[in-house]
């Protein structure tokens, strides 16, 4: 990979669902070195919205810490070229002239049943599929803004902007709309272009979301009044980047792309393999796998586990209980207990909203009449053991579902550092998992801006080789006897 001589910095804010980041890159003749300048938490907003208790993020005060983040990044840099903006996906913001009407809502919120209901009544679910080639998730864009539609709030609004696309409109005063976050929204056809025939069929405005761009695509200059308060150079500019964290984080792995299936964990576990283009299948409708575009334009094809929630969600619930939980030693003694329980069913969609988790878990045991978890390290291991089973079985559905031959798994995210679960699920699949790194989507995120400022060239591939040359992953060997080496795809299913 060449690089421009000169040495400059990049700028990453990367919100994730349960917390946000600031990062800054410093690349130099093929040089990638990443630092975090801000960390924050990012907490849902329980407001009352007349008839009921409403889930909401609170994007002002997002803007605000990533704003503070990037003042730091200034004060830490002496070249600081370029921003990209990334968060989770399908969450929007509903604008008129240009504002906000109103914090936007959180997809765990339970508002999304009646769009499901409304979408489902006039459109065949698998003909929602071959037209988007998504997975079904109850919290989709598409089902979203049908409960907006049913609550009369779309008459109000003349535009969204999707989560990432609201924060550099912030920064810039320019819209758009990037295309691999686009994606998740339900509204883009399997050619990558809006689907204007199936919004005017569910009577959603069809210019609702603005012109769509591609990763690298130039946003424009941060605007002087922010500019100046932040301390950055009046140079800095806003690069589209891939705004989905899970396609930054994908374009971030150090795979090769023919072998290899990844695991992109935090918030959710996205489990899958890279494509040249969507997989369209009856089989893969009925295994719940999804159709992404990534950077580049590959396809992301995966299935969405319920992730590290399950577990930060259950420390939130001893904590609230009043004990002082620890996840690094539960997980220690986790590690020293047999597995003396059947794995739960991850997807089940009790375990979508905030709560009691460990009371739900004990739940879907106790109804089914086998032993439930009693202790807290307990509680651990069945959490762990059921994502690893959840991470393996999706590998397998992915290999199956496409043909491709698998032989190494790369997981990213804050789950790689999850050692107990980087090990049972190596040790499920019989295949070597590799962990990290981490800040994979940080690393897509300031990779693609980088390319976008003539700092690196190259392909995915190129971007691929230099993370793993400066973010070398750490091999899980599979502990079972009878190690399958590839778990290998018996053609695409029909």
């Amino acid at each position: 990979m060449s690089t421009a001589t000169r040495s400059a910095q990049v700028a990453a804010i990367d919100l994730g669902a349960t917390s946000g980041r600031v990062m800054i890159a410093n690349i130099s003749r093929g040089r990638l070195e990443l630092e975090q300048v801000a960390r924050f938490a990012n907490d849902p907003v329980h407001l009352w919205n007349g008839r009921r208790g409403a889930l909401h993020w609170d994007l002002p005060g997002l803007f605000g810490q990533a704003c503070a983040g990037l003042a730091e990044a200034a004060r830490r840099s002496d070249n600081l070229v370029g921003i990209g903006v990334d968060s989770w996906a399908v969450d929007y913001a509903l604008l008129r002239d240009g504002r906000m009407l109103g914090l936007p809502h959180h997809y765990r919120d339970t508002r999304t049943a009646v769009g499901v209901e409304t979408v489902h009544a006039d459109l065949d679910p698998v003909d929602l599929y071959l037209r988007n080639g998504l997975q079904f998730l109850p919290f989709t864009t598409l089902y979203q803004l049908a409960a907006e539609k049913a609550d009369g709030l779309l008459d109000q609004a003349d535009s969204a902007l999707l989560i990432p696309d609201l924060i550099s409109y912030w920064l810039t005063g320019n819209r758009g709309t990037e295309r691999t976050n686009a994606s998740t929204t339900g509204l883009l056809g399997v050619n990558g272009e809006w689907d204007i025939a199936l919004m005017r069929r569910l009577g959603l405005p069809h210019n609702l979301f603005g012109d769509l761009a591609e990763p690298g695509t130039d946003r424009g200059r941060v605007l002087p009044e922010l500019s100046d308060r932040m301390g950055l150079p009046g140079s800095t500019r806003v690069t589209a980047v891939a705004s989905h964290d899970t396609a930054s984080a994908v374009a971030a792995i150090p795979m090769d792309a023919d072998t290899a299936a990844y695991i992109s964990c935090g918030t959710w576990g996205l489990v899958g393999v890279e494509l040249d283009s969507p997989n369209l299948t009856r089989a893969g409708w009925k295994a719940n796998f999804t159709n992404e575009v990534g950077a580049d334009g590959r396809i992301r094809y995966l299935h969405n586990v319920m992730g590290l929630w399950l577990l930060s969600e259950t420390i939130r619930e001893y904590r609230r209980a009043g004990y002082r939980a620890d996840l690094g030693e539960l997980l220690a003694q986790a590690a020293e207990a047999e597995p003396a329980f059947d794995v739960f069913d991850t997807d089940d969609p009790r375990f979508l909203p905030p709560g009691d988790m460990p009371g739900r878990i004990r739940d879907w045991y106790l109804e089914r009449g086998l032993p439930a978890p009693m202790t807290r390290p307990e509680m651990i291991r069945a959490i762990v053991e059921s994502l690893a089973a959840a991470f393996a079985g999706s590998v397998r559905q992915a290999a199956e579902l496409t043909g491709k031959s698998v032989e190494t798994v790369h997981l990213v995210g804050g789950g790689c550092q999850n050692r107990l679960l980087c090990q049972l699920t190596a040790d499920r699949l019989g295949l070597p998992v590799l962990a990290g790194p981490v800040e994979a989507t940080a690393l897509g995120n300031v990779l693609i801006t980088a390319r976008a400022h003539n700092l690196l060239d190259g392909d995915l591939e190129a971007m691929r080789t230099i993370v793993a040359k400066h973010f070398p992953p750490q091999l899980y060997a599979p502990r079972t006897r009878a190690r399958r080496r590839t778990v290998v795809g018996a053609g695409k299913a029909c």
